[in-house]
């Protein structure tokens, strides 16, 4: 793939800015997500501000040579949710979720010194593309039922909170997002070859806006797309300096009321939430760069190295839950904006965390935001988790898949990752992914004394 912005290329300022957009849009909703599931009083504002700042502090560990945005981590969803069991209080809660995140990435600090002593060497025989390729696939694949769901949703609710509008309409809605996206990306010029997902989301939403308005007017709720009701908190009482820039509720400013109850059960209890989950990620996060990697044609495992990459996502983790309460992952669809864009330039990576911040803080910009329906969201992330898939894929072209070791391994990792196959173990849970990929190194190590044969 030829890059028009390579990881040291700095464009011009006014398009950094709109590219930066686009980074944010393609990360932001999963951003936002995970504190609303977590509830509890977490605030989608400070996970972006937190998201943000960790992006940032890992584009300094990786001195500025790895291309990718972090975001709120699903994976941790479980663990989050432990630091708020047993009827404890939110102040006890939120200061849970920080130590949390500290267990977590101590873990990957600790993979980062064995890693700066020991090589990365271990992990590419480890994890050779035959693994790699077909996890990295999984990691699209499972996300193809988030976006084929979401296609089909629009974002106003009735009362029992089920979407009110038309199925089919919002499939419409989201394919025609999906052909702009497509469109621009491969036809557009060279702008818009640069930004198909702003074009996309804007095009998706103005065709919402229209049957909304058309519903509206009807008062027929299956036309009804877009929730407008985002933007009236702000309009409520007129938009004043006090609702159109806000400080996000940051996580440390409640955890500090609950230093007082806590004990050593307690941290025992997010230790044992958090330190094998992190293990769980550690493998995720390998998927990711060598993704990237592929990519911008440059081995980040090497340069700036495994141990950088770790200790950036690590502390980057725990620095964006001081503020918003969300251990931090390198984001897939980050990745996807990266490859279907062949905008690789830190800067925007860079320029998108800044903007992360300082959006957080704008009130109109997170309801526009929280305001686009699913089935426009939708269409766009089947163009970005099908990207991934497909990343994956062209990891497996260099390998000899008529080797029944290769054979054997690849459709291990695929056949358990698109089954869904996870595993639970008390308060831990596999993942897919996770469990996927352990199979496909146990397969690929039991088989790693095959010898190749030389056709006759």
């Amino acid at each position: 793939m030829k890059l028009i912005y390579t990881v040291e290329d700095k464009p011009k300022f006014s398009q950094v800015i709109v590219f930066a957009i686009q980074q944010l849009l393609a990360i932001m909703a999963a951003t936002l997500v995970v504190p609303v599931i977590i509830g509890n009083g977490m605030s989608p504002a400070a996970a972006l501000f937190g998201a943000g700042v960790g992006t940032l502090v890992y584009v300094l560990f990786t001195k500025f040579r790895s291309p990718v945005f972090l975001g709120s981590s699903f994976a941790f969803l479980g663990s989050m949710a432990a630091a708020f069991a047993g009827g404890v209080s939110a102040a006890l809660g939120f200061l849970g979720l920080i130590l949390g995140a500290i267990f977590a990435g101590l873990v990957y600090v600790v993979i980062a010194l064995i890693v700066k002593f020991a090589g990365v060497n271990w992990i590419n025989k480890l994890m050779p593309p035959v693994v790699i390729g077909p996890t990295v696939a999984i990691i699209g694949l499972s996300l193809a039922g988030n976006a084929v769901g979401d296609l089909q949703k629009g974002g106003v609710l009735n009362a029992e909170g089920a979407p009110t509008a038309n199925p089919l309409i919002c499939v419409l809605i989201g394919i025609i997002t999906l052909i702009v996206v497509t469109l621009c990306s491969t036809y557009g010029k060279k702008m818009a070859k640069l930004i198909p997902f702003i074009i996309g989301i804007l095009a998706g939403y103005a065709v919402a806006a229209i049957f909304t308005v058309i519903g509206t007017l009807t008062n027929n709720p299956a036309l009804m797309v877009i929730n407008f009701g985002h933007f009236s908190a702000l309009v409520a009482d007129g938009v004043t300096i006090n609702t159109f820039f806000a400080i996000p509720d940051f996580t440390f400013l409640t955890a500090f009321k609950g230093i007082g109850e806590i004990n050593g059960a307690y941290v025992g209890t997010i230790a044992v939430a958090y330190i094998p989950v992190a293990f769980v990620v550690f493998a995720e996060h390998i998927a990711d760069h060598k993704n990237i990697s592929s990519i911008i044609d440059r081995d980040l495992l090497t340069e700036p190295g495994l141990h950088r990459t770790l200790l950036g996502d690590g502390i980057g983790s725990m620095v964006g839950a001081f503020f918003g309460g969300c251990p931090n992952t390198t984001y897939g669809e980050s990745v996807a904006c990266v490859a279907i864009t062949r905008n690789a330039s830190v800067v925007t990576i860079i320029a998108a965390a800044v903007g992360a911040i300082l959006v957080s803080l704008v009130n109109p910009f997170v309801a526009f935001v929280n305001s686009i329906p699913a089935c426009v969201m939708g269409g766009v992330c089947m163009a970005l988790y099908g990207f991934i898939a497909v990343s994956g894929l062209k990891m497996v072209q260099a390998v000899d898949l008529n080797r029944n070791k290769n054979l054997f391994v690849a459709s291990t990792i695929l056949i358990a990752g698109i089954g869904g196959l996870s595993l639970t173990f008390g308060k831990i849970t596999l993942t897919s992914i996770a469990t996927a990929l352990i199979l496909g190194i146990i397969v690929n190590l039991i088989l790693s004394k095959e010898k190749e044969t030389e056709e006759e």
